[in-house]
């Protein structure tokens, strides 16, 4: 039986949750210059709209699916930079921005506890696993 992925999340301005810091560091990978603060407030708002114009994406500066999927990056051992933060800001691991056996670790723990193929590569399901998490567990306990 495959398992069931909760939803991109749609993250717009004065957003303070989880993704937001993902996000920011998934537009620094993309060259976009921002603040990780884990607020999503005008600056990071204008690199959002700077990205999607630049991807020819609706530039209205909301982060729905289609600006997360061209926001992801796939990042796999051995990986260095931005992406690689974004991905280790989800576990309790060091934000180093450096692929190692640990942040492979981690990953590998979090794909089979999500029933995602368990290859150490964050990929599509991987990312939107970890960025929806936090919305799913909040939809989890509101039902």
């Amino acid at each position: 039986m495959a398992a069931t992925r909760s939803p991109w999340p749609t993250t717009r301005q004065g957003a303070k949750d989880h993704s937001v810091t993902t996000l920011q560091f998934l537009l620094l990978a993309h060259g976009q210059t921002v603040t990780v603060d884990g607020v999503f407030g005008a600056q990071t708002g204008d690199a959002v709209r700077a990205f999607q114009w630049a991807k020819s994406l609706p530039d209205n500066g909301v982060v729905c699916p289609v600006t997360w999927e061209a926001l992801i990056v796939e990042v796999r051992p051995g990986a260095q930079g931005n992406a690689v933060r974004g991905v280790q800001r989800e576990f309790p691991t060091s934000v180093d921005g450096v692929y190692g056996p640990a942040t492979e670790r981690a990953v590998r723990a979090f794909q089979q506890s999500a029933a995602i193929p368990a290859d150490g590569v964050v990929g599509r399901a991987t990312w939107q696993a970890l960025i929806s998490r936090e919305q799913a567990a909040e939809l989890q306990q509101a039902a």
